[in-house]
């Protein structure tokens, strides 16, 4: 079940960042580069393949983008590595799938166009995005993998991946970005039930204002696969059916009803264990009393429990 949730979680980050806009978005909003201002949304090519290798193939899922700036054909490599723990092969993985797409490219230059001198191989902009409880301490640059880099620096491999670590941003900047992306980062961040409900009441303003009716039904299918799988079986069962009841609503009514029904399937679980802690409490008074010799019907009279009930534990005594 943990691996179906994961590869889930996955899917879901991969069709967020397999719409155009969105992804456009994730770059301007997080990515402080000159560079991104480039970008034109129609050149931007969404490429239909995975570069996963088999050894990973449970572990990530990848998207990737072609992109023309200036006549330069880039490439942005976006590997999800939505795990808790942090592993630090990243670096010699990331060069693996940069790999992967260049021999693609290759393959598919003709040959006379690959001899010519100024043939160029697109850069490759590795991209990380990382969702784990803990604080991610792989290295970022690929030279610091290897023994003895610092004797030769400049006769060996090297780049440095992006990374979106989305545990460790910052709420005020998310509300502050203000859309869909960073919606989901306050979502997807490991914080308890109450802030989470606090959360669904600012993003139901956020999206309504600025997300639109393909956004919004991206974000709603991200929370039915993804969000209810944060709580348990039931609780995933509420959220499921609240979305399906109010996927015609406008988004901040359909979000602030979501957040009421979680909001009252908790207080009632709260107010069930109470009541089992009570009748917990009057078991262990009536075992106490029927220790002491007591009748059954001064028992009843002083705990409130049923005839069948002091039988019953007269039985488990027995």
């Amino acid at each position: 079940m943990k691996d179906k949730i994961k590869h889930e979680h996955d899917l879901g980050y991969k069709e967020i960042l397999s719409h155009k806009k969105t992804f456009l978005e994730f770059l301007k909003s997080f990515v402080k580069k000159d560079w991104v201002n480039l970008i034109d949304e129609e050149k931007l090519i969404l490429i239909d393949k995975e570069f996963i290798l088999k050894d990973f193939k449970q572990e990530e899922a990848d998207i990737v983008y072609k992109v023309n700036i200036d006549g330069k054909d880039i490439i942005f490599y976006v590997l999800l590595e939505l795990q808790s723990k942090v592993d630090y092969r990243m670096p010699i993985r990331l060069l693996m799938y940069m790999t992967e797409i260049w021999r693609e490219e290759l393959n598919n230059a003709e040959d006379k166009i690959k001899k010519r001198k100024d043939y160029r191989l697109p850069s490759i902009v590795p991209i990380v995005l990382y969702n784990g409880k803990n604080k991610w301490t792989a290295a970022r640059n690929f030279k610091e993998i290897l023994n003895g880099y610092e004797l030769f620096e400049e006769n060996i491999i090297d780049f440095k991946y992006m990374l979106f670590d989305v545990n460790r941003m910052k709420e005020e900047e998310l509300l502050e970005i203000a859309n869909l992306v960073s919606s989901i980062f306050l979502l997807d961040q490991d914080v308890a039930i109450e802030e989470i409900l606090k959360r669904l009441k600012l993003i139901g303003r956020i999206l309504g204002k600025k997300g639109s009716k393909e956004q919004i039904q991206v974000f709603n299918r991200w929370m039915i696969n993804v969000f209810k799988n944060r709580f348990d079986e039931r609780i995933g069962e509420h959220i499921y059916k609240a979305l399906e009841e109010t996927n015609h609503m406008e988004v901040e009514e359909m979000i602030s009803n979501l957040g009421r029904k979680i909001e009252e399937e908790f207080k009632h679980r709260e107010e069930k264990g109470i009541q089992k802690g009570q009748i917990q409490e009057r078991r262990g008074i009536a075992k106490k009393l029927l220790l002491m010799g007591m009748d059954i019907t001064t028992i009843i009279k002083a705990t409130g429990l049923s005839n069948d009930d002091i039988e019953k534990i007269k039985s488990e005594m027995n």
